[in-house]
This record gives structure tokens, C-alpha cells and sequence, in this order.
């Protein structure tokens, strides 16, 4: 950094917080900007590093909080810049369907707090409703031992879902599936953003998520998706069973989400809110 004479460094990670603030630390001309992506209690050593902060970039009003709660930044240390995407290329990428079944589907890891299991109970709802349903689940599961996918596979199986229910793993083109999805279903009990469901939103797919502190920034409910309790497994395939029985409902509510996504979510946007904190001129070490 000091060859290069690197005016800024801009770290992610919290596993990577530490290098770059003491890279920083150790020129003075430096500035360190962390982005926080979680809702999760930073550590001791991350509490006392991002105090050091230039900037922590909040991706959501929740994150921001969270931060504040904690009791280590000043508030002008925060900036709140949400998240961004290429609505682009998921509007590029959807084209007329021609399915002669609906889709109702989710994207995310497979881990116990995006709570897939409530999606596969409401998917058992929905099914008995709608015959000609069909339901998929894109996502890894990280644990080592895999255990989180066989029990969401024995849960499909034992509510007679094996037939109608599919797991995708890991996909290079989710734009596209979700362009397949009638609606998009996020189930989680937490989410400090919800980039899945924006980017539901920005492939013009209509949305059911819970109540989680991000899907409300994200969500105008009833306008750009539809909000349920979290852990509503009824709630949420009734909101589905809703729009699968009305089309006109349906699109209307996915055009209006789509239309939000493309204005508040840009990565134009994104960019040119972080470049304006990279410029800033006043370095609070």
C-alpha cells in the first residue's frame, strides 16, 4: 500500500477487517472502509477494529442499527448504502414462459435460520390447493456433514412432495430460474438485506417473504410483494395460493416490484454512493 500509495482500502469480510485496518493504520494517508453485510455481533477483535473505521458501510437500515447498538462508531463513521444489482441483465435475461404448471420457488443456502422447512410445509399446502404446482429450491448446504439438505429431503418425502419438489444445489444462472418462477418464496427468520428477493423483484417475479428486518426495507407490502409473520407456515401459502389464483394480481404486483428494484437498487447507484465515501476528504483517525 505504501509503494502503491493506496488511498483506500475497502475490506468486506469480517475475517479480513483486521489485515486491511492495519495496513491502513500503517499509512497514514490510508482511509479503511469496511462494509457490514450481517446482523451477527461482531467480536471483540472486530469491535475494536472497525472503531478505527474511516467508514462502515451499512447494507441496510437493520445493519446500521445494529451497529449503533453496539456502541463503537460514531455516527458519522456509518454510512447506509444498500445493496446493488445488475437489474439489467435479470431483465435481459426473462422472456415469456411457457410452462404449463406453476413454479413457486427459493434461493438461498441451505441453512437452518433461511428456515426452507417452512417453505417445504407451505409447498405441501399449496400443492393440495393447486395439482398442477411445481416447486424448487436452489441453494449449498455449507455444513461439512451435509445434514441440513437430508433433512429437508426427508421432510419432502414424508409429505409426499418427492414427485413435485426439486433441489437445485448450487446455480450459475439464477436470474433465469427466476424468471421461471411464478412467485418467489424467502421463508427466512433473518435477513440484514434479502439480495434474493431483490433480485426476485428485478426478474419481475412476484414475492412472499417474511417479515425479517431486511425484506421490510426492501418490501412495500402489498405494493412490491407480499409480507407474512415469520414462521407463518399458513400465512405464507395462503399469500401464495392468492396469487396463483389471481394472474392479474400477480403481475401486477411483480411489474410494480420490478419497477422499484430498477430505481432503488441499481449498481449505478451503489456505486456512486460508495465512490462519494471513498472522495470524502475527512478521515476520523
Amino acid at each position: 500500500m505504501r509503494k502503491q500509495r493506496i488511498e483506500v482500502v475497502h475490506a468486506h469480510m469480517a475475517r479480513d477487517y483486521s489485515l486491511a485496518s492495519y495496513a491502513a493504520r500503517r499509512n497514514p494517508q490510508t482511509k479503511f472502509i469496511a462494509t457490514r453485510h450481517v446482523l451477527f455481533q461482531l467480536s471483540r477483535l472486530h469491535r475494536h477494529t472497525l472503531s478505527r473505521a474511516t467508514r462502515v458501510i451499512a447494507v441496510s437500515k437493520a445493519v446500521a442499527k445494529e451497529l449503533r447498538a453496539q456502541r463503537i462508531l460514531d455516527e458519522r463513521q456509518i454510512a447506509i448504502i444498500p445493496n446493488g444489482i445488475d437489474v439489467d441483465r435479470f431483465a435481459r435475461a426473462c422472456v415469456e414462459s411457457h410452462n404449463d404448471y406453476a413454479l413457486v420457488g427459493s434461493i438461498g443456502e441451505l441453512r437452518t435460520l433461511k428456515r426452507h422447512d417452512d417453505f417445504i410445509r407451505a409447498a405441501a399446502v399449496i400443492a393440495s390447493r393447486f395439482p398442477e404446482a411445481r416447486f424448487v429450491l436452489a441453494g449449498v448446504d455449507t455444513t461439512d456433514s451435509g445434514e441440513v439438505r437430508r433433512q429437508l429431503e426427508t421432510l419432502v418425502a414424508d409429505l409426499g412432495l418427492k414427485e413435485r419438489f426439486s433441489f437445485l444445489g448450487w446455480v450459475d444462472d439464477a436470474e433465469r430460474l427466476l424468471c421461471e418462477m411464478d412467485v418467489f418464496v424467502s421463508a427466512s427468520e433473518t435477513e440484514s438485506f434479502g439480495l434474493a428477493i431483490v433480485e426476485a423483484m428485478a426478474a419481475g417475479t412476484a414475492v412472499v417473504a417474511t417479515e425479517t428486518e431486511g425484506a421490510r426495507e426492501v418490501i412495500d407490502d402489498r405494493k412490491t410483494g407480499l409480507l407474512v409473520p415469520i414462521g407463518d407456515v399458513e400465512r405464507i401459502a395462503e399469500s401464495v395460493s392468492e396469487l396463483l389464483k389471481n394472474s392479474e394480481k400477480r403481475h401486477d404486483l411483480a411489474t410494480r416490484a420490478q419497477e422499484a428494484a430498477n430505481a432503488r437498487f441499481s449498481l449505478k447507484r451503489m456505486v456512486d454512493e460508495i465512490e462519494k465515501v471513498y472522495l470524502a476528504t475527512d478521515n476520523t483517525e
